[in-house]
């Protein structure tokens, strides 16, 4: 496989054919984000995709998920992206599902058939940084999204049938608005029902602006029990039905996973025994993003 840069994929994309069709991130603007810094947007050349896509038919055989890199394949016209998902048929007609990044422009930029024929043509999970439901919080980290914009996106992907995992950043705001960043992500995350969310904890990253904050004094970021605290509001607040929950991203502190609600009075009180110190939480030294 013919990769530019640092591919990135979601964790549970692990065991998926990696088939990069962009390189970067057609936004490239958080604050907090340096995975595509040093990288200018583009779409890769047909050539190349269909290359990889033999690649995979000749040594992939025994992988039947793919996922469509970078970070937002769902930029891509829908032309090309009807495209590609043919040529995966043809080529690779074990693979049972595909999955993309998405974020809500690149959501608002198709039309509700193009979506439809997406869903039809195989493109089965979509995975969408939320980062936070609130807008003073999203304004900041530049976002260029509103809790809105946010909604309405996530609530089309829902609509046309696609699995619908989000994400969100614990101790995105430092110490300024942490607890209405968690009440207000609870809400949105609420409001939309997604089928799974991952929380994550934020980690300074040198080449981002966020990064320089924190080296400069300027950003002050949570200790690990303001981070519990933070944690545990935004699941006290969440009230969504037949969602899968994940807190066991390599940069937390606590690992937690299950389903809500019917999990969630065990969280809490995972979270409560951890804020007594009853229950270890993972060293810095091995966190990691």
């Amino acid at each position: 496989m013919q990769y530019v840069g640092t591919v990135i994929r979601p964790p549970s994309e692990a065991n998926s054919i990696i088939l990069q069709v962009t390189v970067g991130c057609s936004h490239n603007k958080c604050t907090f984000c340096g995975a595509y810094k040093d990288l200018r947007f583009a779409v890769k050349d047909y050539d190349t995709i269909l290359q990889d896509i033999h690649f995979a038919a000749d040594y992939c055989q025994r992988q039947n998920r793919l996922f469509l890199a970078d970070g937002d394949a769902m930029i891509l016209p829908y032309t090309l992206l009807a495209r590609i998902m043919e040529d995966i048929h043809r080529h690779l007609p074990w693979v049972n599902r595909v999955s993309m990044y998405a974020n809500a422009r690149s959501i608002r930029a198709k039309s509700d058939t193009e979506l439809r024929h997406l869903k039809s043509s195989g493109v089965d999970r979509i995975y969408l940084g939320v980062e936070s439901g609130d807008d003073a919080t999203l304004k900041a980290i530049k976002k260029e999204e509103t809790s809105q914009s946010i909604k309405e996106a996530c609530e089309r992907i829902i609509e046309h049938g696609f699995f619908l995992s989000t994400t969100i950043i614990l101790g995105i705001t430092g110490k300024k608005r942490s607890q209405i960043h968690a009440e207000k992500s609870a809400a949105l995350l609420n409001e939309i029902s997604p089928h799974q969310i991952g929380a994550l904890t934020y980690m300074p990253l040198a080449n981002t602006s966020l990064g320089k904050e924190v080296a400069n004094g300027s950003f002050q970021l949570l200790s690990a029990r303001e981070i519990l605290a933070e944690l545990k509001t935004l699941i006290r607040n969440l009230s969504c039905k037949k969602t899968q929950f994940m807190a066991n991203h390599a940069s937390n502190y606590l690992p937690i996973t299950g389903r809500l609600p019917k999990d969630k009075m065990e969280f809490i009180d995972l979270i409560s025994q951890a804020e007594q110190g009853l229950v270890g939480l993972k060293s810095d030294l091995l966190r990691a993003l």
